[in-house]
Parts: structure tokens; C-alpha cells; sequence
């Protein structure tokens, strides 16, 4: 529950994301999955039983997609979800232990003073409703998960009151990002591009990917909302804005685009068959819209879902009437670029999984750093970094890395996308101390006890796990993946 975000392990309790979240509501048929005994139970904590209906209630509210959904009886996707939800269950034992509660007082507060809801800087009963409706949810619904997600920061914000932070640990903060280290480096691109995708790994590939090479052609249609049309004068004023609510209240109860346009005679404009490029399927460029607006338009999420578009002070309703799918071949230019691309990346993954194996058993260290880079006909280069800005080479969240690096050691760093991988060797670290009159002092201050409030977090956690004896029941769970 409070070690990591999204991350499945060992443990049962994850962090959970304090915030409000509300996702759509997807249905399945779960076939005959609650039927009988213990099938019923697909968890326990401690003696209180966590039902298949209540679970499986709790994935409809996940926003799974098709592929998602498809795959659930061959992955642990099941598993992360239960895992999260029984974290979810724990901590509410906890806050109704500590009695933490949000009344209707401190709930309306928290709703009243969300921006969401907000027209002219007022709360506004009409944005909130219609949030609710795009939501697809309900007010009591939605009003729950507020309290909920109030009463987990409450719970959190109890865990890590009254900390005071030593003075060292401020400085431990500031040395992470401010220091003068020399060091030798090996830039490990050419190393990766030795290795280059052949033309039956490619072909491997595709074929077990054919389903996700093909272009999208979408038929879109729009008309632009003028005051001239709706009200019959030039000026956007208080009865254009009145009636635009009109208009797009009527698009939340279900009005289609056909009758939108019908009633307010608006002039409609129709693209057929156009690709994310703007794009026709004979490669010609359609000129007719402005960019902007077709980039709203094109990623519209529903198929005839017709949309308000607010887009420099112009307003249109618009809408995607259909979507054809045509597959790309193998010999497609963006096919053979997706590939190469997808086998080069995962022949990095190997190659530094490799290196890092090889640092971690001492097979590649100080003594062989030369050697290694003499094998694989690479250039070590030195380098002194003075500051997190020093980007000729390195970027700021690289440079951090190399930071940690202690004095002889080495270490294999690479920013998230991996086009950049480095081999580093630490040679020399100077240090300097951050004084409580420094300008900077109250930042790493915050730094440091948000460090200490992770590890309080992650010790209550592992409180948590001895203090309650969570049981999973693997045949349910089974049961569940397959009724999918």
C-alpha cells in the first residue's frame, strides 16, 4: 500500500495515489463465476472475507481496454489489481482504527473550492453536473471517492506529522545535486549499434504483430458555432454563451450531431477517409482545415460522439462519423522503421543487462574499464561535471545519476527512452555543505523529508504486512481470469 505506485510485489499494500479519480464504467459477462461455496470469496484479511462480486465490481470500474481485457487469463494483471485493492481495503481498517472521517461539511468545502467546478471564479452547480455526466457517474458515487481519497490524506498526512529534519540529512540532500566529480565515461551507442536487425527477425516480428500495423482513415465533420447563427448578431455575448450551454447540454442528453446543426442551420463541413498525417488514402494533403483544428478534431475519442470545441475564441461542434482501418505491409517505410526500432531497443535492454551483470559480479570493473572499451573498439573520454546545467553531454537527470556514483566504482546509466547509455567510471568527488542562512536551505529541506516521509511509509508497510494475515484463494482468482 505504501511502497510504490502501480508496482505489483511481494506485498500486498501499494501506495495508493491520493487524488480523485474517476474512470468510466466498462461491463463484462462474468458467466457463472459467483455460483457456489467458497467461489464466492476471492480473499480474506484477517477474518473479514473479500467477495468475487465485490472485487469483480471494483474491476468495472477500471478503465481496461480490449486488449486488456482479451489477455486477463494469460497475464498477472488480475493479481496487480487485487493486490492494489486489498492495499485499499487495509488502509481503510487503519483510518477506521485512527477514526478518521470527512462530514458533508468538509466534503462540500472540498468540492466547492475545486477549479473544476468553477465559472467566474465561483463554484458552479452547472459545471459540476456536467461533469458528473461526461464522468458517467453518479453524485453520490463521485461524492464517496472524494471522502475516501480525503480521508487516505488524512491517514498519510498522520503518518508524517511532527517530523524534524537533522541538518545532515538537509546537506545528504544538497550533495545529491551539487558537487564537482571527475570522472572517465564510454559513450555505449556505437557498442549497441553493432548489433543490427535482420531481415528474418524483422519478418518474425511482424508477423507476430500484423494487428497493430494499419492506418486509421477517419471521416470527420465539423461546423463552426458563430453568433450569427445562434442568435443572429456579431458579438459573443451573454445570450451567445447562454445559448452555446444550451447546446452543449443538449449534446450531454444525447443529441446528435444531425440534429445539432439541423436546429441552428449551421454549415457543415465534411472530410472523408483523412489519416493522422492529414493525409487522403492517395497520399494527398487535405488544405481545408487549419491544423489546430484538426488535431482536435482527428483525436476525438468516440466514433459519432459530437463535441464542443473551444479553439481561439471560435467555437465548433464536431464530431468522427467513421473510422476505416486499412493494414500496413511489411515493406511499408513506417513498418520497417517501427521494427528496426523495436528490435534495437530490445537489443539494448540485453546488452545492458549484460554489462550490468558483469559490473555486479565483478567481471567489468575499475582494472577492466579500458579494456572493455579496447574489446568493443569504443573511446573513453574524460570528464569533470561542475553542475546539474553542465548539458554538452549529459542531461540534468543523467548528471543526477552520476552523482550517486561513489569514488572508483562503476556504473551503467541511460535516460528513460535508452538513446542514451553510458558506461561510468567515478574517479574523484568534491563536496561542499549547505549553510541553514542559504537561500537554498528550505528547498532541500522539503527534499529530505519527503525522503523521510517514503521510508516512514514503507516501514508502516511493512507493519501492515505482519499485522494482518492476508489468504488469496487461487482457484477464484483462476476462475475470474477465465470468465472474461
Amino acid at each position: 500500500m505504501i511502497t510504490s505506485i502501480g508496482k505489483y510485489s511481494k506485498s500486498f499494500f501499494i501506495k495508493l495515489l491520493v487524488g480523485i479519480i474517476i474512470l468510466p464504467f466498462v461491463f463484462w459477462g462474468m458467466g457463472d463465476v459467483f455460483r457456489g461455496g467458497n467461489q464466492n470469496v476471492i480473499a480474506s484479511i484477517d477474518s473479514e472475507k473479500v467477495s468475487t462480486q465485490e472485487f469483480v465490481d471494483y474491476l468495472r470500474t477500471l478503465n481496461l481496454n480490449n486488449e486488456q481485457i482479451k489477455n486477463l487469463n494469460k497475464t498477472d494483471l488480475i493479481e496487480k489489481i487485487l493486490s492494489e485493492y486489498i492495499g485499499k481495503r487495509v488502509m481503510n481498517l487503519e483510518i477506521e482504527k485512527l477514526g478518521i472521517t470527512v462530514n458533508d461539511n468538509s466534503l462540500r468545502k472540498i468540492i466547492k473550492n475545486d477549479e473544476l467546478f468553477s465559472k467566474d471564479k465561483k463554484f458552479s452547480r452547472t459545471e459540476y453536473e456536467k461533469f458528473l455526466i461526461k464522468s458517467g457517474v453518479t453524485a453520490p458515487t463521485f461524492e464517496a471517492n472524494i471522502a475516501e481519497q480525503e480521508k487516505r490524506r488524512q491517514f498519510l498526512s498522520f503518518l508524517s506529522s511532527g517530523i524534524v529534519l537533522p541538518e545532515s540529512l538537509v546537506n545528504e540532500e544538497y550533495r545529491k545535486e551539487n558537487q564537482t566529480k571527475t570522472i572517465k565515461f564510454i559513450d555505449l551507442n556505437n557498442y549497441h549499434l553493432q548489433k543490427k536487425p535482420s531481415e528474418k527477425s524483422k519478418k518474425e516480428l511482424y508477423e507476430r504483430n500484423k494487428n497493430i500495423f494499419f492506418t486509421e482513415f477517419k471521416t470527420i465533420r465539423y461546423a463552426e458555432i458563430s453568433p450569427e447563427k445562434i442568435i443572429g448578431d456579431k458579438e459573443y455575448n451573454e445570450n451567445f454563451f447562454k445559448q452555446l450551454d444550451i447546446i452543449e447540454n443538449n449534446i450531454l442528453d444525447g443529441q446528435s450531431f444531425e440534429e445539432v446543426v439541423q436546429n441552428d442551420n449551421l454549415d457543415v463541413i465534411i472530410i472523408k477517409k483523412i489519416d493522422a498525417n492529414r493525409k487522403d488514402q492517395n497520399k494527398n494533403e487535405v488544405k481545408n482545415i487549419s491544423n489546430n483544428l484538426f488535431k482536435k478534431v482527428y483525436n476525438l475519442n468516440s466514433v459519432k460522439a459530437p463535441e464542443i470545441i473551444n479553439l481561439d475564441n471560435k467555437y465548433f461542434i464536431a464530431e468522427i462519423s467513421d473510422i476505416e482501418k486499412k493494414d500496413k505491409s511489411f515493406s511499408d517505410p513506417q513498418v520497417q522503421e517501427a521494427l528496426d526500432a523495436q528490435l534495437s531497443f530490445k537489443y539494448k535492454i540485453e546488452n545492458n543487462a549484460s554489462i550490468i551483470k558483469d559490473i555486479s559480479m565483478g567481471a567489468l570493473d575499475k582494472q577492466k574499464f579500458s579494456k572493455f572499451a579496447i574489446e568493443n573498439k569504443l573511446e573513453v573520454k574524460d570528464y569533470k561535471i561542475k553542475n546539474l546545467k553542465q548539458n554538452e553531454i549529459f542531461s540534468e537527470g543523467i548528471i543526477k545519476r552520476i552523482f550517486l556514483i561513489k569514488d572508483g566504482e562503476i556504473d551503467l546509466i541511460t535516460n528513460n527512452t535508452l538513446s542514451k547509455s553510458f558506461l561510468v567510471l567515478a574517479i574523484k568527488s568534491d563536496y561542499k555543505d549547505l549553510k541553514k542562512n542559504n537561500n537554498e536551505y528550505e528547498q532541500y529541506e522539503a527534499k529530505g523529508r519527503l525522503n523521510l516521509i517514503n521510508k516512514i511509509y514503507e516501514s508502516h508497510d511493512n507493519n501492515l504486512n505482519e499485522k494482518y494475515k492476508v489468504e488469496l484463494n487461487q482457484r477464484t482468482i483462476d476462475r475470474v481470469k477465465n470468465s472474461f
